[in-house]
């Protein structure tokens, strides 16, 4: 198969996770048997797919959108659609299913400081093989699965490719589109029998630190919580040798750093959002994930697009949901100009 030139390619397909969010604001997360009060709830967008495109989509993105993926034939599956429609983003690869349910997340957020806890249920996610998708007919620049570990079907083995995720991502790159790949916080053992081998296939891949100590090993943390920038950087590297193309980028709290297969490093601090204006971390790491995607799609350099990724995922604090906060993209890059940014963060001697 002859591949397209992505110069002449505009769009983003977008694959994987459609969640419902069922977000409840509570006053503490309590200890087994006790109890916690409800002081609000709201419901949103959840997954990797349907945040960013969403996102994208409020940012005012100048490229097509598009989602791939399963959700169950149910209320929760028509509002998606219906919720894709409105925001203009294509639903052609996007299916609905009468064998599961749409999948849906009870997101506990705690007022105080913002901290989640998830209740998840996989529904028709853990379905999905990335059927209806024929990359060679796309026009589409950039396809974003995600998230790995958390969508079964793809998790599976395959003997070519490693995961069938591999083998999905694989069809893109042959077809010409670049690759971009995310990971689920999970606390488990699973990620280098899933997420290693799948990395060849990621021409970027971008995780948080929490992710990114998992997959290779490294304490991107200290004992005292103070992130381990030597090891963040290490963890990046590692990242590369095992496969990633082109481009690790990793987000925490305190910003964003990327580096490149040519060696080069690139790092943003955080927007300094007033912790009274914070209504919930939820999608920021999505949100983050939306402006390097931008960026990236419209060939801008790593620190506008780093800078821009900090902007959307310091919007998106300002709602409990996980794209509700993001508006058009200047007045997400407003709250940058506003708030301004954190000192420079200085990477440890090595």
């Amino acid at each position: 198969m002859k591949a397209k030139s992505t110069s002449s390619c505009r769009g983003l397909i977008a694959g994987g996770n459609w969640i419902i969010d069922h977000v409840k604001i509570i006053d503490v997360f309590p200890q087994r048997e006790h109890l916690a009060n409800i002081l609000g709830q709201s419901q949103g967008t959840g997954g990797a797919p349907y945040n960013v495109l969403i996102d994208l989509a409020h940012s005012g993105a100048p490229f097509p959108l598009l989602a791939a993926g399963l959700v169950g034939n149910d209320a929760d599956g028509k509002l998606i659609l219906e919720d894709c429609k409105r925001n203009k983003i294509d639903t052609r690869c996007l299916q609905a299913t009468d064998k599961a349910a749409t999948s849906y997340t009870d997101v506990m957020t705690e007022k105080g400081n913002g901290r989640r806890t998830f209740f998840h249920y996989r529904g028709a996610n853990a379905l999905w093989k990335g059927e209806g998708l024929d990359f060679a007919k796309t026009k589409a620049k950039l396809f974003h699965l995600g998230y790995l570990l958390l969508l079964d079907a793809l998790d599976e083995p395959d003997a070519k490719f490693g995961t069938k995720a591999g083998r999905l991502l694989s069809a893109a790159q042959d077809a010409g589109l670049k690759t971009s790949v995310d990971v689920v916080s999970e606390d488990s053992d699973r990620f280098k029998q899933i997420v290693t081998p799948t990395l060849k296939y990621a021409d970027y891949l971008i995780i948080n630190e929490f992710e990114a100590g998992k997959i290779t090993g490294f304490k991107t943390r200290g004992p005292d919580g103070k992130l381990d920038t030597v090891a963040l950087r290490h963890a990046a590297g590692a990242l590369l040798q095992l496969g990633v193309r082109e481009l690790v980028v990793v987000h925490f709290p305190e910003g964003g750093f990327a580096r490149t297969r040519k060696g080069e490093d690139h790092w943003q601090s955080t927007v300094k959002v007033p912790a009274k204006l914070i209504a919930g971390t939820a999608g920021a790491g999505d949100a983050f994930a939306a402006g390097m995607l931008l960026g990236l799609h419209e060939d801008w350099d790593l620190p506008r697009c780093l800078q821009t990724a900090s902007c959307l995922a310091a919007a998106c604090l300002l709602d409990p949901t996980c794209t509700a906060g993001v508006k058009g993209l200047n007045t997400s890059l407003g709250i940058g100009k506003k708030h301004g940014f954190a000192p420079p963060l200085e990477p440890n001697e090595f």
